[in-house]
């Protein structure tokens, strides 16, 4: 299952109208007839990454308790499929839920490596990774999760050095997995001393956060909060600006800290595609999406980008051409007017998982879709490129829609934007 997967099962992105929606076939879609031909516009500089998901293995590695070689050998193959799709960059998930894929002095070794949390691989993945990117001509963005502890609510389940099991109190069970408190100043601090560990020892080309800030909402649950709350929260005129702005904190200290030590490290976010939808905010996206990151999970992705405090957003822009409840052709130019008159780059995520997914409407069963996405996003200046979920599917390419892509649109190498 996709980490995007993850957020569709835990979160009911979309209510079952919107479902119902997404369903039917696309058929006469809005704009289609502004869409450039592929191949018209070629840009020498454009953002052409993958992400490598490392959470419950599903890109990378392929299993945990693999031997270091069999590891390296699954690692090169997927850099080499990024540079036979003529791809520039790689998001590599470093700590998908509290651990680390590098000697990490402040967490233990991810379990997705050995089978067994804390356990030494007998390798340093980052310094390898970051070698062999950097020898293919790839730049190598450093993913982190800031806040997910753990895939299951038992923290006995954990190391028993585990910071979330020596601070306790710094941990919220909700919706099945164990997070860290985002309201607590410590918290905010440990995080980004653990994923500015990274940054300092290696060389990262990028910092990458992904959609998860506060959890999405899971029906009949509450995140429980409460003490953080009374004891940090005066002065919000409710819970949900208290959070927001413990978001935006963390955002905004992450980026002066990175800039602080490594100024050449881009900082970058991969939100849900819906800031708001304009039926709650005149501000919003013309959509109907059941999750609104400003609402639901605390995160004000638009202040992001106008308070300029991160260099590049990816928005998750998982739907089709022409799908009503959240239209691609509809979600790309308001993130293009997002960004405008902004030092942010603006690149978009595109779910190659799902073309040729069975469970998928008709227009993912067209090999031609996701070229259109990018012939469409031609028509907007403000994009300058696009990341692919995910690096098994870039390789695996079930129905020929990555091999389109490049056909259409990458007929040689290019250069990252700077």
């Amino acid at each position: 299952m996709s980490r995007r997967g993850f957020t569709v099962a835990a979160a009911g992105v979309m209510s079952a109208m919107l479902a119902k929606e997404e369903a039917s076939a696309r058929e006469g879609v809005p704009g289609a007839a502004d869409v450039r031909k592929p191949g018209e516009l070629h840009r020498k500089r454009e953002f052409r990454g993958m992400w490598i998901a490392t959470v419950v293995n599903v890109d990378w590695p392929s299993k945990p308790g693999l031997t270091p070689d069999r590891q390296r050998a699954e690692l090169i193959a997927l850099l080499d499929a990024a540079v036979a799709r003529r791809l520039n960059a790689v998001v590599l998930q470093l700590r998908p839920t509290a651990d680390a894929f590098w000697p990490s002095p402040h967490e233990p070794w991810s379990e997705y490596l050995t089978g067994v949390q804390g356990r030494h691989p007998g390798w340093d993945p980052l310094a390898f990774a970051v070698r062999e990117a950097h020898k293919r001509r790839l730049e190598l963005h450093g993913w982190f999760n800031p806040y997910r502890v753990a895939n299951h609510t038992d923290p006995r389940k954990l190391t028993a050095t585990h910071p979330a099991r020596l601070h306790p109190d710094w941990v919220v069970r909700y919706g099945g997995k164990l997070y860290y408190n985002p309201g607590l100043p410590e918290v905010r601090r440990f995080v980004q001393d653990a994923m500015l560990d990274a940054v300092t020892r290696y060389d990262l080309d990028g910092v990458h956060f992904d959609d998860y800030f506060y959890p999405y909402p899971v029906a009949g649950q509450k995140f429980d909060d409460d003490a953080a709350y009374a004891r940090h929260g005066t002065g919000f005129p409710d819970r949900a600006a208290w959070r927001r702005d413990n978001i935006d904190r963390l955002v905004r200290e992450m980026g002066r800290r990175i800039r602080a030590r490594k100024p050449h490290v881009r900082f970058g976010i991969s939100p849900f595609a819906v800031w708001r939808n304009r039926s709650t905010d005149p501000r919003g996206s013309d959509t109907r999406a059941g999750v609104q990151t400003y609402d639901d999970l605390g995160a004000d992705t638009r202040k992001w980008v106008r308070e300029e405090w991160i260099d590049y957003i990816v928005p998750q822009v998982y739907w089709h051409l022409g799908f009503a409840a959240a239209d691609y052709a509809k979600l790309v130019p308001w993130w293009a007017e997002a960004v405008r008159g902004t030092d942010v780059q603006l690149y978009i995520g595109e779910a190659l998982y799902r073309a040729g997914d069975p469970g998928q409407p008709a227009p993912w069963q067209d090999p031609a879709e996701l070229s259109r996405h990018l012939s469409f996003a031609r028509g907007c200046p403000e994009v300058l490129g696009h990341v692919w979920f995910s690096a098994k599917f870039v390789v695996s390419d079930p129905i020929g829609a990555m091999a389109r892509v490049v056909q259409d649109h990458y007929p040689g190498r290019a250069r990252p934007p700077r």
